[in-house]
């Protein structure tokens, strides 16, 4: 890219000593003064608690090529440092990594949905890499901010470019879609994370939609069959082409286009007369596996390339770990009430006595109640051997109401508590599940288990 695409979107720049040639290479990006190098592109981004604009004085020391600066804060820029003056700085590091992503012309994939997207992504970067390299959002690259880091670290080595699209109401997986322009979009679920800001699943299924935005009119929507509320939404908003997933006994597997054959043990996936490998536990999982590989079909990676996949997830995510005699899902990174379902059903087919540490499911407004009996009454339906829950008030009391017939039992307010019925009743050979969400912190536990039962 080029000073001339700035010149383009923003006007002549100002500060400049001469003249301006459009020619001249843009340099790299930052946004942190801190790693700014000489000949970089400074853009200062504003939040709730910080504001880069306080470091223009630094960016200039530095040696920056120049710098984006919102209007109101024009009177921060120093003397001598070349500038465009934007309306936010935030828009114009998305419209950046918009114009970086059409110069390179790679697939993006861009996946959101209620859970499962940075599974799913990561299931999808796997997928795709018999192509070569793939760029991937990391961690929480999936807002307002990180979605353009994840566009603007793709270069030419890259084959493909696979964006994770997080959202805590409308209109913000809207933006990210106008600055990823996605030939790809993958929704996973419609489910009720978020519903207390949101009100409603119709309401979210509106919000996750929003991919399809500035899907590439050519481009494929993949989606779970079965969903009426998905279906209805999506019928909305989209009347391009969709790709359906689903598993031969789910509902609406007749609706699919994609369809996988789970083997008994849950760890073979039958698709197309092709046998593959299900890198991560559970039926949410192979699922998800499917989405992964109509991406991976639809960029022309064929399933014979796909057999067998190597999948890193983040910590905190369908994560086993073996611990002095005890098998340990580590499912603490977060939680919505599907995804703790799914993790009971996960932890219900494992082998030898089943307990689980659920703790709270935040964000889940007037319904936080009923949610979060549902997920109690699951572990007792599905025969649990004991639950200790971590949460106060009204959830742990719903929890616990609904959790009594089960023989062992114990509500905690904080999870390092967790630690002390835990010890009295594990044995070797048990499976313990620990899921909540990420503000329980709940792998504060993790240490206090003991290490040889």
């Amino acid at each position: 890219m080029q000073l001339g695409a700035l010149i383009a979107c923003w006007g002549e720049p100002r500060g400049a000593t001469g003249t301006i040639d459009p020619a001249v290479p843009l340099g790299p990006i930052c946004t942190d003064s801190r790693q700014l190098a000489a000949g970089q592109l400074f853009v200062p981004l504003v939040g709730e608690r910080f504001d880069g604009h306080s470091f223009l004085e630094q960016a200039a020391a530095a040696g920056a090529q120049a710098a984006l600066v919102q209007r109101d804060r024009a009177d921060a820029v120093p003397a001598g440092l070349l500038h465009w003056l934007v309306d936010d700085t935030t828009q114009a590091y998305q419209q950046l990594a918009l114009l970086h992503r059409r110069q390179l012309q790679l697939p993006v994939v861009a996946v959101t949905g209620s859970a499962g997207k940075t599974t799913t992504r990561e299931l999808i970067r796997a997928a795709l890499s018999p192509l070569g390299p793939i760029e991937a959002s990391s961690g929480n690259e999936n807002n307002d901010i990180g979605v353009p880091l994840t566009l603007l670290r793709a270069g030419t080595e890259h084959r493909a470019v696979v964006v994770e699209m997080g959202m805590r109401g409308l209109g913000e997986i809207e933006r990210l879609s106008a600055a990823a322009e996605p030939d790809v979009a993958v929704i996973t679920n419609i489910g009720t994370a978020h519903i207390g800001r949101l009100g409603s699943r119709e309401a979210i299924a509106t919000a996750k939609c929003e991919i399809t935005s500035r899907l590439r009119p050519e481009g494929l929507l993949v989606i779970p069959a079965g969903d009426p509320l998905l279906e209805a939404a999506v019928a909305r908003v989209w009347s391009g082409r969709i790709c359906r997933v689903a598993l031969s006994d789910d509902p609406g597997a007749d609706q699919a286009n994609l369809v996988g054959s789970l083997d008994p043990s849950g760890e073979r996936l039958q698709v197309e007369g092709q046998g593959l490998q299900v890198p991560l536990a559970g039926r949410h999982n192979a699922r998800n596996l499917l989405l992964a590989v109509a991406v991976a079909r639809e960029l022309g990676v064929p399933l014979a390339a796909q057999h067998q996949l190597q999948v890193e997830v983040p910590g905190g995510r369908n994560r086993r770990l073996e611990r002095g005699g005890l098998t340990l899902l580590d499912e603490t990174y977060n939680a919505s009430p599907e995804a703790v379902l799914a993790a009971l059903d996960l932890l219900a087919a494992q082998p030898g006595r089943r307990f689980a540490v659920l703790g709270t499911m935040l964000e889940l407004g007037e319904q936080s109640l009923a949610l979060h009996r549902q997920v109690a009454e699951r572990a007792v339906a599905l025969g649990l051997d004991g639950l200790v829950v971590v949460s106060q008030g009204a959830e742990a009391d719903a929890m616990a109401a609904a959790a009594a017939p089960l023989s062992r039992l114990a509500v905690v307010a904080q999870p390092e508590q967790a630690a002390e019925p835990l010890a009295a009743w594990l044995q070797r050979g048990d499976v313990l599940l620990l899921k909540a969400s990420r503000g329980v912190a709940l792998e504060r536990l993790i240490p206090l288990l003991p290490e040889q039962i």
